[in-house]
This record gives C-alpha cells, sequence and structure tokens, in this order.
C-alpha cells in the first residue's frame, strides 16, 4: 500500500476510513427472541420476557425443519426467519402442516423447496433499493489533505458503498406488516449487507461517522429518525428492526449518533427533536432490570448498570444451537437462565467471549446478566453527559444540571468500582450472585484483560485527566492485546468470536480515538495508528461477505 504524503494525511485518512470501515466489518448481533410458550417463573431472578408476534413462532417450525431436510451444510437459521409470507398466517401455516414428514420431522428437499417457493417470498425482499439523495460520486471537500492519488482512490471506492447498501421498507410492511418480520421504519436505512438485511442499533453510529466524512448529512439523519422510531414504539431502540429483536437493545450510542451529526451540521431541530426520546432511552437503561446499586468496599453506593434482555427462549436466528448448548443442563429453569443470559449477552454486542463466562471452557456458564460492563457503564456516561450538552442547546437548563450531576456521579463510581490502580485499567465487575436484589455486594473485578478495560479512554472525562492516561496507556503497551494488525479483543484463544485472536473494529476506533492525547509521544501514536491502518487494508476484503472480526495476529 502507497505511503502517505505526510503524517497529517494519515492522521485525517485513518479516521476517516476507521469511521467508514466499520459498515463493512458490521457488528451485526447473532440472536433473537421467540414465541413458542409462556414463560414461567423459576428463580428469583428470571425477570420480565416481552412477547413477540406468532408469525415468529412458526418460522421457527419452518426453521427446524429445514435443518433436518437440508442439514447443516451452508444451512443458515437466519434465512428463515427472515422470510416473509405471500398468504396470510393460517394458510401458510395449514399447508405447511399437510406437508409429509417423515419420523424425525424432515421433508423431502423437492417438496420444502416446493413449499417455500409457493408460501414466500425471498428473505431481503421485505426491503428495496432506495437510491441515497445525498450521494454524489466526489463531495466537493471530501478528504481535502488526502494527496495521494492510490489512496483517493481506494477511498472513493468505500465512499462509493453508500449506494450499495441504502435501502427502504417495502411498502408491503406497511401495509401488511402481520406477514413480516421486518419491522417498519420511516426513512431509508443503511445495512450491513451479506445476511444482515435491516439496520441495527451501535452498528449505525459508525455508519454515521463515515456518512458524515461522506457528507451524507440527510441520511445520517434518517438513521437517527428510524432509531428514534423504534424507541417511540417499544420504549428503547431495538437491537435491530426485527420482530425478533423486539426484547432486546443493543450498547446505547443514539445520544452519540445525535451529537456526532450536530457537531458537523448544527442542526438543532434534530437536538430538539432527540431529546425526549433520549431521556426515554435513558429511563429504560435505568430502569429496574438494568439498573443495580452497588455497595463498594467503603460501603458507598452506586448505581450501575448492566445488560439484561427480556427473553428466556432459544434465540430463532441460531435456535438449533442453543438448544444443543442448552441440552447440557438439567432442568428448565437452568435453560431459561441460559437463554436468558444468551440474550443479554448479544445485547452487549460482543456475542460470544470469554468475558461473559463463570467458566471460560464452558458455555453454557455465560453470566452476563451478573456482570456490571466497564463499556456499557462508559456508553450511558457518555448519554448522561451528551443529553446535558443537548438540553443546554435548547435552554433545558434544568435537565442540562441534573445530567451534569449524574455523569459527575458516574464518573465517581467509576473511580470507586471499575477502577484498579495496580493493573492501571478499568475491569468489569462480578456481582454476588447470593445478594438480594435490593443492594448488590460487589464480588470482585474480573482482572483478565480484554479491549474494553480501555474503553473509558474514548471520552473525554477521562482521556483529559493527562496522569491517569499516562498510566493506563503504559498498561496498554504491557497488556499483551497490541498485535501486528492492531488491538486484540481479549488474551484468550477460546474460539468465541469476541476472543484472540480476532479484533473489532468499534474496539480499534474507540480505543485508537482516545490515543492521540494519551500517548506520550508523537511517534507512538503514529505506531498506534499504523497498526490501525494495516489492521484496514488487511480486511477490506470482506465487503458484502459474511461479517466477521479481523485476525489481528501475534505481535511482530
Amino acid at each position: 500500500m502507497a505511503s502517505f504524503q505526510s503524517q497529517t494525511n494519515c492522521e485525517n485518512l485513518f479516521l476517516f476510513l476507521v469511521s467508514v470501515f466499520f459498515l463493512l466489518l458490521s457488528l451485526t448481533p447473532m440472536s433473537a427472541v421467540n414465541s413458542d410458550s409462556a414463560p414461567s417463573s423459576c428463580s428469583k431472578d428470571s425477570g420480565p420476557v416481552v412477547p413477540t408476534i406468532p408469525l415468529l413462532g412458526f418460522l421457527q417450525r419452518v426453521q427446524e425443519t429445514a435443518l433436518k431436510t437440508y442439514g447443516k451444510s451452508s444451512f443458515d437459521p437466519k434465512d428463515y426467519v427472515d422470510l416473509s409470507l405471500k398468504f396470510n398466517l393460517s394458510t401458510t401455516v395449514e399447508a405447511f402442516d399437510k406437508l409429509p414428514k417423515t419420523a424425525n420431522g424432515s421433508v423431502s428437499v423437492k417438496d420444502l423447496d416446493a413449499f417455500i417457493g409457493e408460501y414466500f417470498k425471498g428473505a431481503g425482499e421485505d426491503l428495496v433499493y432506495a437510491e441515497p439523495l445525498d450521494f454524489v460520486p466526489e463531495p466537493h471537500g471530501f478528504l481535502p489533505k488526502v494527496e495521494n492519488p492510490e489512496v483517493r482512490a481506494w477511498a472513493l471506492e468505500v465512499h462509493a458503498l453508500w449506494k450499495n447498501l441504502s435501502r427502504k421498507v417495502s411498502t408491503s410492511v406497511h401495509q401488511h406488516p402481520e406477514l413480516h418480520t421486518m419491522l417498519p421504519l420511516p426513512g431509508p436505512v443503511v445495512i450491513p449487507g451479506s445476511r444482515f438485511r435491516e439496520v441495527y442499533y451501535w452498528d449505525s453510529y459508525w455508519v454515521i461517522r463515515g456518512l458524515l466524512a461522506s457528507k451524507m448529512y440527510e441520511t445520517a439523519k434518517a438513521i437517527v429518525i428510524n432509531l428514534i422510531s423504534l424507541l417511540d414504539t417499544y420504549g428503547h431502540v431495538l437491537n435491530g428492526a426485527r420482530a425478533y429483536y423486539t426484547n432486546r437493545s443493543q450498547p446505547p450510542l443514539l445520544s452519540a449518533m445525535v451529537y456526532e451529526i450536530y457537531n458537523r451540521t448544527g442542526d438543532v431541530e434534530l437536538v430538539r427533536k432527540a431529546l425526549p426520546p433520549l431521556l426515554k432511552e435513558y429511563q429504560f437503561w435505568n430502569s429496574e432490570i438494568h439498573k443495580v446499586i452497588i455497595s463498594d468496599a467503603e460501603l458507598g453506593n452506586h448505581s450501575l448498570n448492566r445488560y439484561y434482555a427480556m427473553w428466556n427462549k432459544p434465540r430463532p436466528e441460531s435456535s438449533t444451537m442453543d438448544k444443543k448448548f442448552a441440552s447440557k443442563l438439567l432442568n428448565d429453569c437452568e435453560k431459561q437462565q441460559f437463554y436468558r443470559e444468551l440474550a443479554s449477552t448479544a445485547e452487549s454486542g460482543w456475542d460470544f467471549s470469554t468475558r461473559w463466562m463463570r467458566n471460560p471452557s464452558e458455555f453454557t456458564t455465560l453470566a452476563t446478566t451478573k456482570i456490571l460492563p466497564v463499556d456499557l457503564n462508559i456508553f450511558i456516561l457518555r448519554m448522561e453527559v451528551d443529553i446535558a450538552f443537548f438540553a443546554k442547546v435548547v435552554g433545558e437548563n434544568t435537565v442540562a444540571e441534573d445530567f451534569l450531576r449524574a455523569s459527575q456521579t458516574r464518573q465517581k463510581a467509576f473511580n470507586s468500582v471499575f477502577w484498579n490502580a495496580k493493573m492501571g485499567q478499568w475491569l468489569d465487575y462480578w456481582l454476588n450472585n447470593n445478594a438480594a436484589c435490593e443492594t448488590w455486594e460487589a464480588q470482585n473485578q474480573n482482572e483478565n484483560v480484554f479491549a474494553s478495560n480501555f474503553v473509558p479512554l474514548w471520552i473525554d472525562l477521562f482521556n483529559s485527566d493527562t496522569p491517569l492516561v499516562e498510566k493506563v496507556t503504559r498498561s496498554l503497551q504491557s497488556s499483551g492485546l497490541l498485535c501486528a494488525a492492531g488491538i486484540a479483543t481479549s488474551l484468550t484463544n477460546s474460539g468465541n468470536q469476541w476472543d484472540f485472536p480476532n479484533g473489532w473494529a468499534p474496539l480499534q476506533h474507540m480505543i485508537v480515538e482516545g490515543l492521540p492525547t494519551t500517548l506520550p509521544t508523537r511517534r507512538q501514536v503514529q505506531c498506534m495508528r499504523n497498526m490501525m491502518w494495516k489492521s484496514v487494508v488487511n480486511t477490506v476484503v470482506v465487503v458484502n461477505t459474511y461479517p466477521r472480526p479481523v485476525s489481528v495476529g501475534p505481535m511482530e
């Protein structure tokens, strides 16, 4: 790859490419909800379950039959829960029940092919192409400091991908929502691509960063409006715009999206429109299921947050896999809790990692709901700071003062609960499983090293503290996470996609964006960014293929 003309050019291009490239490395979740049967309470922490549409239960039956019929080779269970009906549900179910089946429930390939062709529209047909009105082949003032012609041409090729990934929900979804798992949205969307045919929540932050670099401001605003519509309808921003995602959210970055657009465009009306929904989202993340009151070593109480999905059954898009793992468990109560942990881990975006397991070698020990995650609480701290800023912009001074105080309180909790001075990192906290739910006791910090331990560098409240960030930087440099092509997600090579040797785009971006003020010398800044550049170049081939992490490899 051609070298940059100057260090400044390198930095500007890098920030653009990292922002745009997140679309290509889409972080799409791997879970969903199911509506087969009513939940039963079997433990003190069984929690709520939000029911979903009848169509999903039937589509999961089709999915399971398809696996028995076609076998595991090239089988993608998500394809079947993304199908749309050509006829009403009762007619389709009746036809399906009449198919001749073997003793194990399989159908002949010929019969199942014919049935799917006659009664379903293809997965993805409920989205249609939408020409982005603010796209131009080379925007005026696009990357003005990038002079290298080879690099500039490549950047424009990446920019052109917006046209390929722009969609809108079909008319049928709006007129006959009962035939679709796709949810109606008011505006155009940008999809990750490949098997991920719908808009996703936290992916959209990096999509927007790229759109802003491409000067596609209206497309960026439309994404925010779509997410707000989901929030208004369901009380939270969904993991993705499908009926099987209604029972969980994803890392809350809506306020960060609004801030980035306002910072670029000065659109006060967008801020005014977004503020009430953001207050609603803040309430969701501070509701009973997500909020934990924790007592620290000095007996001080802190209000912090966890992931907690409102579901306790197999995820439709990977139901057979979930059931296979759950078969190791002894009873329905344990299975329900395991299914909730699966969905909660998907809510985190880190599906899956040893970060969430009590026993790193046993997948069924997932315990995400018993963890206070560093990054989730950073996102909510960012939300508090953003809301305070937005409220000031629109003249809601009382709200601004309230959220400024909330952010200061959470920052103190970070120092008390998450900070580990010996390691120079912020660490997730395990909750005592036997504690009363009203006030949990801090059991212990998770001293394993994960890239998320350094995410607080992303926000100014931490990266402006020079002595602190110098210590954190030394810790990062000696952590073992820095590899030849980027930052590894963890040090454990477990086979899970959010573990070593994989690196994920959001983690690269958030840490690197915090590094310019943290690394003690400019040479070290350049060294780190060169590693990130290699990561981008090495992974550009994944465009329009199955979204996956990058193997960052061993340190050179």
